[in-house]
């Protein structure tokens, strides 16, 4: 198989050594995009079902092995104000085929489109090829409860850096193809609306899904929080332990319904450094891009299948 493109940043950094060693859309505007065949992505022949088959039960209980042998109820705390909770239908995992299938490596989240087939996570995951998403994750289970969906194209911007103000730009979507049954993703799970960032202070909820190495209950996450500016750059940062290596990508939502379990997505975990300082500090304090013009012209290269081009 094809191996998975992996960027550096401090939620891969760990793993990645040890293999190595071991509201509004923009209507208007879209109307106006030419749609073409662009992207990142691969031929026709991976499917949403090859992944459902791929990431099989077998497959998946192997992959989250040291969360079964972890507490039996899978509760293990989270020191502060994050906690496990059953997780949403719009927030999931991104799984990748590797060298190392046995957890997930960041989380992704749906966002509404013309199509219903988008999600959104950070730039620096590096979707790769056969990748899939699987909404509302649970570790486990004989059958993912909203289905295991294959990736089809990402969008990246090209000016995405680590560092500097090309981490201001620290986001990506993708597209996933539709399921066996012939349905898009939003129609089986709803979808978050993509927005504008008001500003840098915010009451955000945001939902992640910790790797099982960093978090050996390998279940879904939670906090919510007040928002700040990262000095010197235009994003937001928020304190909450507990969103240990996996979380990059998880969705900041503002004005979370709990009814509806969606909410308005003002930004995604990412940014400078991958999304945090490193140190001690690295679990506990989160970056997340602010939603600007640049998110919302990558997000009409997604919807109209157009390969991201910036001068």
């Amino acid at each position: 198989m094809v191996g998975v493109l992996v960027r550096f940043s401090r939620w891969s950094r760990a793993r990645w050594v040890r293999a190595l060693f071991a509201g509004l859309y923009v209507v208007a505007l879209a109307a106006a995009v030419p749609e073409g065949a662009g992207g990142h992505g691969r031929d026709d022949g991976w499917s949403s079902e090859e992944a459902r088959r791929f990431w099989g039960p077998a497959r998946m209980s192997a992959a989250t092995k040291a969360a079964a042998d972890g507490d039996k109820d899978g509760a293990q705390p989270i020191t502060g104000s994050a906690r496990h909770f059953d997780g949403v239908p719009t927030v999931g995992v991104l799984f990748y085929v590797g060298e190392d299938m046995r957890d997930h490596h960041c989380t992704a989240s749906v966002v509404h489109s013309p199509k219903g087939n988008l999600i959104i996570s950070a730039g620096h995951c590096g979707f790769g090829d056969d990748a899939a998403f699987v909404p509302g994750y649970r570790q486990g289970e004989s059958k993912q409860p909203y289905g295991v969906w294959a990736v089809d194209r990402s969008f990246v911007d090209p000016r995405r850096e680590d560092t500097g103000d090309g981490s201001d730009l620290d986001f990506a979507f993708a597209t996933v193809k539709a399921d066996g049954r012939g349905r898009q993703l939003e129609r089986v799970t709803g979808a978050n609306r993509l927005v504008r960032t008001p500003g840098y202070v915010n009451r955000v909820t945001v939902i992640g899904y910790p790797s099982s190495e960093s978090d050996p209950a390998d279940r879904a996450i939670r906090c919510t929080a007040m928002t700040s500016q990262l000095p010197g750059h235009r994003q937001m940062t928020m304190r909450c332990d507990g969103f240990y290596s996996g979380t990059s990508g998880s969705p900041w939502l503002a004005d979370f319904d709990e009814k509806t379990r969606t909410g308005d997505l003002i930004g995604v975990l990412g940014g400078l450094n991958g999304g945090g300082p490193d140190g001690e500090e690295s679990d506990r304090v989160s970056y997340s891009p602010m939603n600007d013009d640049e998110i919302f012209k990558l997000y009409v290269d997604a919807i109209n299948g157009r390969e991201p081009r910036r001068d």
